[in-house]
């Protein structure tokens, strides 16, 4: 399975996307501020302009897994059902650690990870968790039957 998220409105303080399954669209994402950062940037580059905690990763291709349980959303009421604690995690994101694909409403959810749902809120996405019920099972059935999930960040 290939996902694609196309950062379409970069402003103060979030990014607005648009998330694809196999070139189609699915739902709109959320991130924190694209400071242009892209993965073939050193690391030492990615950290002189990366603001810890309110920047978006690096544009670039990553693996995506489902078998690391969250540290921090595992115990989740919400994830526990939906996933057994084990969101989608983003594999080798320079300069980031624990980038995950999750719910939340603004940027303030994100701490540099991506937040799927709606765009109907300036600078916000609703119906995360319906989005999330959505997206999580094709997830799940491509990493089972075909073993790789990639995004495409661009």
């Amino acid at each position: 399975m290939k996902l694609t998220l196309e950062r379409r409105y970069k402003c103060n303080g979030y990014t607005i996307g648009r998330l694809l399954v196999d070139g189609k669209y699915f739902c709109d994402t959320l991130e924190d501020t694209d400071r242009g950062l892209s993965d073939d940037m050193t690391k030492a580059e990615i950290h002189a302009r990366k603001l810890k905690h309110i920047t978006a990763i690096p544009t670039g291709v990553y693996y995506i897994t489902l078998g690391v349980l969250s540290p921090k959303f595992g115990s989740d009421l919400f994830y526990k059902v939906v996933c057994k604690g084990m969101l989608p995690r983003l594999m080798g994101v320079k300069g980031f650690d624990g980038i995950l694909i999750h719910c939340g409403n603004t940027a303030k959810d994100t701490d540099g990870c991506i937040i799927v749902g709606e765009n109907k809120v300036k600078g916000q996405v609703i119906n995360s968790k319906t989005t999330f019920r959505r997206l999580y099972p094709l997830l799940w059935k491509a990493w089972k039957e075909e073993g790789i999930i990639t995004i495409t960040v661009k």
